[in-house]
């Protein structure tokens, strides 16, 4: 039907000319409905099955010396009107409509075509994201690992990583109906300026995803402390089930406003609490003590980063991911084109703003890069300080080399930095 459509579209039904009798089955571009001749003038059918006309003038006359009067049907031959440019053009909305009946019938095509119900690990929530599994207490989501994300290593980077745990974090509170005005605050957080802000963090990575890759990330909160929470992270391969990251970190509050540490005011405790799972660290603590690196320890410098507009979050302090790609900045090009990110804790200490100078200061344990080939695992010190000296972040990083068998456990990781 919609080729039908748009061939009328385009070739309008032409009527068929006068036949040897004089009768006429249509007219060009057209038929004429029944009981009206080409002229106009309205005929009623005899018994006879002849036509016949009504006309007012009973007797020929003259007119200017030429005789005249009225022909009847057996004198006419009604003939199509004459051939013109107009008349030979296509009907425009029949044209519009015929277009339109095309491109609805296409989308419809094509609609049909995803009608397959999904996978039950690909359903979104009612946001679009994720969902809320395991007694409403913990919320899962997938990605899929795109081009943009993975490195020179064909692998997915450590930041795309850190923004997933991220990312399932703010929607695990937007999910639970708990997403105030702030960038993951409660509405009784709003209402007090208050806002989450990380002190510490913890990850381990066993494996990491390749392009194309689906990871299954779940995340959950708990209590730490009486003024602190716990945020845990468990990613898997969703082909294999296999867990190939784990992540824990505390949280604090801070005032907007005043940029202070704030403590949890009951209102929002009665928000957040029942939210809670109880369960141990996903990842043991780390707590040895991070030693300070200056001009004097570091090895590597890296002097000069200044924070990019896309670098800030909505609460205009830059966002916690962004640290690690300038912990990386003073890495050693040798660690980082053998080896891989295998474990990593970070303490951060303060906020940066879009018009801060950064300082990255790393320190290799051991005998430096040349212990590489000892030991196979490699760690290092960080330090992210202020162009002034104040600190931003202190972490210790263990790379391991990236040709190492992986059993599934972070196991292999040395003992002391497990």
């Amino acid at each position: 039907m919609v080729a039908s459509a748009a061939t009328a579209a385009f070739f309008p039904a032409t009527s068929s000319l006068p036949d040897s009798g004089g009768r006429n089955s249509g007219n060009y571009g057209g038929s004429l409905p029944a009981g009206v001749d080409a002229r106009g003038i309205k005929s009623k059918s005899s018994s006879s099955g002849k036509l016949q006309v009504k006309a007012n003038a009973q007797a020929p006359s003259k007119v200017n010396g030429t005789k005249v009067g009225i022909k009847t049907d057996d004198d006419v031959i009604s003939s199509p009107p004459p051939r013109t440019f107009i008349n030979t053009l296509p009907d425009w909305s029949m044209l519009l409509a015929a277009i339109t009946t095309i491109f609805l019938a296409a989308e419809k095509q094509w609609m049909m075509l995803d009608w397959k119900p999904k996978r039950p690990d690909m359903l979104g929530g009612p946001f679009g994201f994720g969902r809320i599994v395991q007694d409403g207490l913990v919320f899962r989501e997938n990605f899929s690992i795109r081009s943009y994300e993975i490195g020179a290593d064909r692998t997915a980077s450590i930041e795309t990583l850190m923004n997933h745990l991220q990312e399932t974090a703010l929607n695990h509170v937007k999910s639970a109906g708990l997403l105030g005005d702030g960038f993951g605050s409660t509405p009784e957080m709003a209402k007090r300026n208050l806002i989450w802000v990380v002190s510490k963090m913890q990850v381990l990575v066993d494996r990491y995803p390749t392009w194309g890759d689906v990871v299954q990330v779940d995340t959950w909160v708990a209590a730490s402390g009486k003024n602190g929470m716990r945020r845990d992270w468990l990613v898997r391969d969703c082909k294999t089930g296999d867990v190939i990251t784990r992540a824990s970190s505390l949280w604090v509050m801070m005032n907007k406003e005043t940029r202070r540490l704030s403590k949890i005011p009951d209102e929002v405790r009665a928000e957040i609490e029942g939210y809670y799972l109880d369960s141990p660290p996903i990842v043991d603590e780390d707590g040895r003590k991070l030693p300070k690196l200056d001009d004097k320890t570091a090895e590597y410098i890296r002097t000069g980063l200044t924070p990019r507009w896309s670098d800030l979050d909505v609460n205009q302090h830059v966002n916690n991911v962004k640290y690690i790609g300038w912990i990386l900045e003073s890495a050693p090009l040798p660690i980082l084109e053998s080896h891989e990110l295998a474990a990593m804790t970070l303490e951060y200490r303060r906020e940066c703003r879009k018009d801060s100078v950064v300082q990255s200061l790393t320190s290799v344990l051991g005998n430096g890069v040349g212990d590489m080939a000892i030991s196979g695992y490699v760690e290092c010190q960080h330090l992210l300080r202020l162009e002034g000296g104040a600190e931003i972040v202190k972490g210790r990083t263990v790379w391991r080399p990236k040709y190492a068998n992986r059993i599934g456990s972070m196991g292999q990781l040395p003992a002391a930095s497990a």
